[in-house]
């Protein structure tokens, strides 16, 4: 594009998103904020625990800084407004950025095919764009689970190299590029490559360069190897079975998708130039601030690595985080110019619902109250609805079960309140499950693409019919082969590197495990000629069965052991 015309474009862009830009709303804080927020933190004040640092500002004046637990439990360091945390996926917003800049700067375009910068990646049918990687269009498969499937476990370095390895042996997507919209990592880690491939810099190099140092965020920075030493470093915990906690920390050394480390007070500066646009200037700043599109024109609700959803009847610019022990939270309301950074290290810490009340406080005279109300269903009809619903779209399998007078997940504790006409939501959560009949069901999540689901009635396996599906699996998209096992009347898969997942059968040749779903497929004859593995990220990848087909009238009973 036409430097002349990208500029023009960018112009028109913040002239039609003015209205986002609007002067500060004159409104009297409550006077007892500082104590309502010491309140919310409470649980997290201790000595024993890890805890959050919470940043409030108004207009670019912080108003309320403070930390709550420990940042470091082996050396009884306390949590401090200037410790140093890793802010996971609100990464993402800074690596769009740079993306932006170079796109201002005639360097790119969003139109571009990701092919034009890292031809490694394979040709699909239809075209990836770099604009289908910022906006979550794109459907490619998730970059952690791919590596996962392929041996790699949880505490493994991981590296770039790595993550286009993977990406590069697969002959699937999701779905086709701009139909709907799924939230990934894979595509800001090549926005990573992409700036480097073009800047000539590093991420990190460039982000220090052209964003950090100017607006003075001096404690912020990309980090490229995982053993690198920094002072005042929070440390990411979760709870260890049994009580106490393990250290959990990322060993990714790879970043555009995370891996960025920073403090409330960085933060809030940042959230700054979300208003004034003093690095990027205010066209680039409306920018990031516009929601991408699908190919019929819905709007997908999400920016320049910001999410766009309001809250509470205001608009609102966020973005949350969760690598590891961390749990992080940014919200920015634009016509009050009030930001909240939360940052969390432990993995049990609700850091966005902590922002969204400590915003409740702050804004509440504002705000008006959204959640549908609850109606009142007989236990009979809600626990009729408890089952396994699958989905022909994606392949996801979900679990529902009636536990203590509500329907819930099967494992998640947040009940499902009836709000009428079928339809249900997950606790306080705009989310709606709406069931239909006689057997269907529809998520609607924050994103406006629906998932639709049919409830499973095929009958359950015999134990001598789970014989038909014991084999070898290979893929090659990952390299990997799996080994599929009945133990103690139940199926098993494993593969090398990796513990063994125990799969549920919910019917027919439908199964769930901790890494989601396993489907066994058949061929025309009847018998099994392979397996598909989805979850939410990760749509039907494909492992054939070794040494061909089995049916069950010859499959033979698969030892208790190996």
């Amino acid at each position: 594009m036409p430097r002349k015309l990208l500029v023009s474009s960018f112009l028109f862009v913040a002239l039609t998103c003015a209205p986002a830009l609007a002067a500060p709303v004159a409104a009297a804080l409550p006077r007892d904020r500082h104590k309502q927020v010491d309140v919310l933190f409470s649980q997290w004040n201790s000595k024993t625990l890890p805890g959050c640092a919470v940043g409030i500002s108004r207009d670019g004046v912080l108003d309320y800084a403070r930390g709550y637990g420990m940042a470091d439990l082996e050396h009884d360091v306390p949590v401090t407004p200037r410790s140093v945390f890793s802010i996971a996926s609100i990464s993402k917003q800074f690596t769009a950025f740079s993306i932006g800049l170079l796109t201002q700067e005639g360097k790119l375009s969003l139109d571009d095919d990701i092919r034009k910068y890292v031809p490694e990646l394979p040709a699909y049918e239809k075209t990836i764009t770099l604009a289908h990687l910022m906006h979550h269009t794109n459907g490619l498969r998730e970059q952690g689970q791919l590596l996962n499937l392929a041996g790699w476990r949880g505490d493994d370095v991981s590296t770039e190299a790595d993550v286009l390895w993977a990406l590069s042996r697969q002959r699937g997507v999701n779905f086709e590029p701009g139909t709907e919209v799924l939230y990934g990592n894979a595509a800001y880690t090549l926005l990573a490559v992409v700036v480097r491939r073009v800047s000539g810099q590093s991420l990190r190099a460039f982000t220090d360069e052209r964003i950090f140092k100017p607006l003075g965020m001096a404690d912020t920075h990309f980090r490229e190897d995982h053993t690198e030493l920094f002072s005042r470093r929070a440390w990411g915990y979760t709870s260890r079975e049994g009580g106490g906690w393990r250290l959990s920390v990322s060993n990714s050394d790879h970043s555009g998708a995370s891996n960025l480390f920073s403090t409330i007070g960085d933060l809030l500066k940042w959230e700054q130039n979300l208003l004034d646009g003093r690095v990027g200037g205010q066209a680039l700043v409306a920018w990031a601030r516009t929601s991408g599109r699908l190919n019929d024109g819905t709007a997908t609700g999400y920016g320049g690595g910001l999410r766009l959803a309001g809250y509470r009847g205001l608009d609102m610019v966020s973005h949350d985080g969760m690598d590891g022990g961390y749990r992080t939270e940014s919200l920015l309301f634009p016509a009050q110019r009030v930001a909240v950074v939360t940052l969390c290290n432990g993995g049990n810490i609700e850091a966005g619902e902590l922002a969204r009340k400590v915003a409740d406080v702050y804004l509440g005279a504002h705000m008006k109250d959204e959640v549908p109300p609850a109606v009142k269903l007989a236990d009979a009809q809600v626990s009729a609805l408890a089952g396994d619903y699958w989905s022909p779209q994606t392949d996801e399998v979900v679990r529902l079960e009636f536990k203590d007078g509500a329907l819930r997940q099967v494992g998640v504790p947040t009940a499902f309140v009836p709000i009428g006409n079928g339809a249900f939501r997950p606790g306080e959560s705009m989310h709606v499950w709406r069931f239909s009949s006689p057997r269907g069901l529809s998520i609607q999540d924050f994103w406006p693409t629906t998932r639709n689901f049919i409830r499973l009635t095929e009958p359950m396996p015999s134990a001598s019919a789970l014989a038909a599906f014991v084999g070898q699996y290979r893929s090659d998209e990952l390299d990997t082969s799996y080994t599929v096992r009945v133990a103690d009347g139940k199926l098993a898969i494993r593969w090398p590197r990796r513990d063994e997942v125990v799969l549920d059968a919910v019917g027919g040749d439908h199964f769930v495990g901790s890494l989601g779903a396993v489907t066994f497929t058949r061929a025309t004859s009847g018998g099994i000629n392979g397996l598909m593995i989805s979850n939410r990220r990760l749509r039907r990848l494909r492992a054939e069965r070794l040494g061909g087909e089995v049916s069950i009238d010859r499959a033979i009973p698969a030892p208790l052991s190996q």
